[in-house]
């Protein structure tokens, strides 16, 4: 059991909050980590990238030139990739599938050490409760100051919180996302995350099976 500060929407603290273990204090394995983030980034690329070979590319049909008695190299196409027009060699094709499989258990295990290495690193802020009344940057803007998060920090809501969203919306390197859509790779990308009690939770009920 690991306690830390326990803060409120103000940047005030309330005392303290025993972390549940099960989800911030996973022994870490760096490679089950990587291998995870690795499937994310692969299952986010959209393959968009299509070069054409030398049968895409226009032009061809007839031979340049005779095969003999020009003094000239032969060739049998000016759709060969050698050719200024010609088609690409190896270049990037629509066709390939970057898609790769994990295991749902490992993805939930490797979100887990994620948060324990935060945890670990100090980097998670729980609080009390993340409520915003009336959308007012200057409510969250003054709980980042108060708490002293330096660098870029997610806030984990417990459900679809427009306030808070809209909130947060104009303040650099600040985002939120709802705590049962988290994954690794997006926790990786912020260096703080602040959760509200109720989202620790969800986390729990979603992912530690």
């Amino acid at each position: 059991m690991t306690k830390v500060d326990l803060y409120n929407i103000n940047g005030e603290k309330e005392g303290d909050i025993t972390l549940p273990k099960e989800i911030f204090d996973v022994k870490i394995n760096s490679d089950l980590i990587y291998q995870v983030v690795k499937t994310e980034m692969s299952n986010r690329r959209q393959g968009s990238a299509h070069s054409k070979d030398r049968g895409d590319v226009s032009g061809g049909g007839k031979k340049p030139w005779r095969q003999k008695g020009t003094g000239r190299a032969r060739h049998g196409s000016n759709r060969s990739p050698i050719w200024v027009g010609g088609g690409v060699t190896f270049g990037p094709r629509k066709e390939r599938n970057y898609k790769k499989k994990i295991n749902k258990k490992a993805r939930r295990k490797a979100l887990l050490m994620v948060l324990s290495g935060k945890k670990d690193s100090k980097m998670v802020f729980p609080v009390s409760d993340f409520k915003i009344n009336t959308i007012k940057t200057k409510i969250v803007d003054t709980f980042i100051k108060k708490v002293s998060l330096q660098g870029s920090t997610l806030i984990l809501l417990p459900e679809m919180d427009k306030k808070a969203i809209l909130s947060t919306r104009n303040i650099e390197n600040i985002d939120t996302i709802q705590a049962k859509d988290i994954n690794p790779l997006i926790l990786l990308s912020y260096k703080n995350i602040v959760i509200p009690k109720e989202s620790l939770k969800i986390i729990k009920d979603t992912f530690v099976k």
